[in-house]
């Protein structure tokens, strides 16, 4: 005779949207069925293509290094609330919570009188926080990686992702190869050593 462990059921459908929306606080999702967009391009990379990352050193001024201290701990704040949101949806509810309903909640946190601090921060960086949870939780899924765990001050490195939306580029025309680069929520360029 065996012993049968009952699975955790997964909520869907309606009682997922409403538990969402009341236990959870994740907004609906809205639908514009008036709008003139065209048909979402496809983020899949063509084929041959490959993505470059460049790294250079920057001397902040001091205005710029404090809103870059509250960008990485914006980041955090949001990698480890949202981390939350999932993990508690899941334990206490059997609700999924994905890419999608995380940056709704964002949303959320950004209009909360509580942490309206994060509307400092540029809201396509927070995005991206909530963009690398969700590859963690699909690595995860996949069994090639360990369960997500929160970011510390102290043990994790300070980051944040721009995304082409995210900065100004401007070329320099004294000099080839160089030009002026200006963070989201930053009125300066930065002073960067190119090489």
């Amino acid at each position: 005779m065996t012993d049968t462990v009952d699975k955790p059921v997964r909520v869907t459908g309606e009682e997922a949207r409403r538990i969402k929306r009341e236990a959870l606080g994740i907004a609906d999702r809205r639908t514009d069925h008036g709008s003139t967009r065209g048909v979402p391009r496809s983020r899949a990379k063509e084929a041959g293509t490959q993505q470059r990352v460049y790294r250079y050193r920057f001397y902040p001024s001091p205005a710029q290094a404090e809103q870059l201290g509250k960008t990485f701990g914006a980041c955090r704040w949001v990698y480890n609330e949202a981390l939350a949101l999932r993990v508690g949806a899941w334990e206490q509810h059997r609700v999924s919570v994905g890419f999608a309903e995380s940056c709704r909640a964002l949303t959320g946190w950004r209009q909360a009188s509580g942490t309206s601090w994060l509307r400092e921060v540029s809201s396509t960086v927070l995005q991206q926080s909530l963009r690398h949870l969700d590859g963690a939780f699909t690595r995860f899924f996949k069994q090639s990686a360990k369960y997500p765990q929160r970011k510390t001050k102290h043990r994790s490195r300070n980051s944040a992702t721009y995304v082409r939306t995210g900065f100004r580029w401007m070329e320099d025309p004294e000099l080839p190869g160089t030009g002026r680069l200006t963070l989201a929520k930053q009125s300066e360029p930065l002073d960067v050593r190119w090489s």
